[in-house]
């Protein structure tokens, strides 16, 4: 791997290991919100808020945090204008004054807010203006959670962002250099302290939140419920401690994660099961890095591909890259890896993302079963064939083929599923 190549794969860690709170959706309207607010100057006495359809799925079921319960996308634009630091960025509403909220509750129970569906072709696209009299701002997010791509105020153009065709959404760096080989070949050699870090903020919130969701006090208490009703081993842990943590972000709680591809459920996704199973099998803390450098990687090769928002549930690949990075952990060959994700890719491919809500978290388990027994499979010398299904001969025509069939097979798919959430689909 040359010197470039090693520096743009750190430079891909960095870019998409990012800290938030709460479901990134509601959070980056309110990133969005707030910074329009502060190029305003003063406080908005309306809003009106332009999403792509992906967002509105997003948010529509999600509890926005620190806001005792409120859920959707007015209570995520109401109280980033009124309450966010957009200084924060996704941590924007880390901290909710109680006069500050209870201004915001006012607000929406008034003709405050009005959404609009976005007529776009990015499926994560956010516009907000906010007005007061005459003077008026508009922020505009677009491709990334935290990416802001113009600003204006009074119909001037503050900012209007320049976009590099050569650069991964115009912004990042390229991920075509991405591929299961050199993601294996990236975290043998790579030397940790470029990592430790990002890795260790990666371990220490996404666990914190994990425990908190397994005090069984959010949603259905799914980690809880699965600890109790089955046998306690690695597997069972595993899903518990995972789901736990996707449970107690849908529902409320306000402790940050760090997300992996714009998502606080894949970053969860991609790093719980491994730090699980490094734990409980006494694996030695490099090794564990390594193992988390595979798994976040995978996972953002597959969503280079599929695209950051869509109709393809994103933790399904998160957890065939967490089995990937188990069989890595128990010293699994290349070959083993990729068959790990042969076998993964050969069963779950296919559940909707019906957006972020409280059952993310059921799939989270879902999904983790299936890579696990893909794991299970692939360490004895089991794989599916190319031919079977959508399983090609080698593993980056496989990866295309579930970005194929996620990006342009499920399109349709995603307008009739958002069709469904907004009852516009007779059913």
């Amino acid at each position: 791997m040359t010197e470039k190549t090693y520096n743009d794969y750190l430079s891909i860690l960095r870019e998409e290991l990012i800290v938030a709170m709460g479901c990134t959706e509601p959070i980056a309207i309110a990133y969005a919100a707030a910074k329009a607010s502060e190029v305003l100057g003063i406080e908005p006495t309306k809003i009106k808020v332009f999403c792509s359809g992906n967002i509105i799925k997003n948010v529509k079921a999600v509890t926005v945090p620190n806001t005792g319960g409120l859920v959707g996308i007015e209570a995520s634009a109401v109280v980033g204008a009124i309450a966010g630091n957009a200084n924060k960025e996704l941590e924007v509403i880390a901290v909710v004054e109680d006069l500050k909220l209870k201004k915001a509750i006012e607000l929406l129970n008034m003709d405050y807010c009005e959404v609009s569906l976005l007529d776009t072709d990015s499926n994560l696209h956010i516009i907000i203006e906010v007005i007061n009299g005459e003077n008026s701002a508009l922020v505009e997010i677009k491709d990334t959670h935290n990416n802001i791509s113009r600003i204006e105020k009074n119909g001037v153009v503050i900012l209007k962002q320049k976009e590099d065709s050569n650069k991964y959404l115009g912004t990042m760096t390229d991920r075509s250099i991405l591929s299961v080989k050199d993601i294996y070949e990236f975290a043998n050699t790579i030397n940790i302290e470029d990592v430790r870090e990002l890795l260790d903020g990666q371990i220490t919130k996404n666990i914190d939140v994990s425990n908190e969701g397994l005090k069984g006090e959010f949603g259905l208490g799914i980690g809880k419920v699965i600890l109790e009703s089955f046998n306690n081993d690695t597997n069972i842990k595993i899903k518990a401690h995972t789901a736990a943590a996707s449970e107690a972000r849908m529902c409320g709680s306000p402790m940050p994660v760090v997300t992996n591809s714009g998502s606080g459920n894949q970053g969860i996704t991609v790093s719980v099961p491994v730090v699980i199973y490094a734990k409980e099998n006494n694996i030695d803390q490099e090794k564990l890095y390594r193992g988390l450098i595979i798994s976040n990687l995978l996972a953002i090769h597959f969503k280079t591909l599929i695209g950051r928002l869509s109709a393809f549930c994103g933790v399904v690949t998160a957890a065939c890259a967490s089995g990937a990075a188990i069989t890595y952990l128990n010293d699994g060959t290349l070959e083993q890896i990729e068959n790990t994700i042969t076998n993964t890719m050969g069963n779950t491919s296919g559940i909707i993302c019906d957006g972020a809500k409280a059952t993310c978290a059921a799939k989270i388990a879902s999904s983790l079963d299936a890579a696990l027994m893909g794991h299970h499979l692939a360490m004895k010398e089991q794989v599916y064939l190319d031919g079977t299904g959508i399983i090609k001969g080698d593993i980056e025509s496989t990866i295309k083929a579930v970005g194929k069939l996620a990006k342009d097979g499920m399109k349709e798919t995603d307008q009739v599923i958002l069709n469904i959430m907004l009852d516009k689909s007779q059913c």
